[in-house]
């Protein structure tokens, strides 16, 4: 999942122990993580390393945006654009990292009756083919279920199968070993009832990151997830992360070169 979550909706995650690989290279995170469409926005994997973090502060933890919103599961078939692109990603991070995780969100787009009683099928198929091909057989694997409000919006009667891929992405978890499903239940959308708004992209971050951390499904919410986030909101700025957000507002002309190197002057 890309994520459409609107940024001005919640406070920003960014962290120094937190990269992305941009063109092969790994940089500090920032959002919106991916940049697939113009609307891209917040998504999950922010708040899902963010929560790593929490639990292990010394961890130095890399993102690998491959998401394509609104795509369905026959253009992540093995061999296609998506595919390809994800494996060429993953691969130049395994020049440098360990794989630890992939996360998946998708479903959206296969819920016309026709595709979603293929869907466990295909997505087997396609996992089998990405673990082999990265030489990680027993990578944990957490998808999450599609949200509750997708038949109530302007788009509604295109989703009426939805619940057909949330019982296949759970049939598959408990099928297949290192696979953990999360719930959506209680998330809320958008405007346009088909994306997760920015809260629940967060709440699923920590979802996500429950699922990982104790390798088991979620199939209810935290009863902790809000004061998680909270926690992580509030967490104190480093002077690195200070001095890098004053070079990002300086090369977006937030800043005049005086009053740069002023503030430069004070973080020291």
């Amino acid at each position: 999942m890309a994520g459409r979550g609107f940024t001005k909706e919640v406070p920003p995650i960014f962290n120094e122990g937190i990269h992305a690989l941009r063109n092969g290279r790994w940089q500090v995170m920032s959002e919106p993580l991916h940049n697939d469409r113009p609307t891209a926005g917040i998504g999950l994997a922010a708040s899902f390393a963010a929560a790593w973090r929490l639990q292990q502060p010394a961890a130095e933890i890399g993102l690998i945006p491959c998401a394509d919103g609104g795509t369905n599961l026959d253009e992540w078939a093995a061999g296609g654009v998506l595919y390809d692109n994800a494996v060429a990603q993953a691969k130049l991070a395994q020049r440098s990292s360990r794989l630890s995780g992939i996360l998946w969100h998708q479903g959206e787009s296969d819920c016309f009756p026709d595709r979603a009683t293929l869907y466990a099928e295909k997505f087997a198929a396609l996992i089998t083919q990405l673990r082999a091909e990265l030489d990680v057989p027993d990578i944990p694997l957490i998808v999450g279920g599609l949200g509750d409000f997708l038949t109530t919006g302007l788009y509604g009667q295109y989703f009426t199968s939805y619940k057909l891929i949330n019982d296949a992405l759970l049939a598959f978890a408990h099928a297949q070993p290192d696979c953990y499903y999360v719930t959506a239940t209680g998330l809320t959308a958008n405007g346009d009832q088909i994306h997760f708004n920015a809260a629940s992209q967060r709440i699923l971050g920590v979802r996500y990151f429950e699922a990982f951390s104790k390798r088991q499904n979620i199939l209810i919410p935290l009863l902790h997830e809000a004061e998680i986030l909270q926690t992580i909101y509030n967490r104190p700025v480093t002077q690195k992360e200070k001095k890098i957000l004053l070079e990002y507002r300086f090369s977006a002309g937030e800043l005049t070169q005086e009053e740069f190197i002023a503030q430069s002057a004070a973080l020291q």
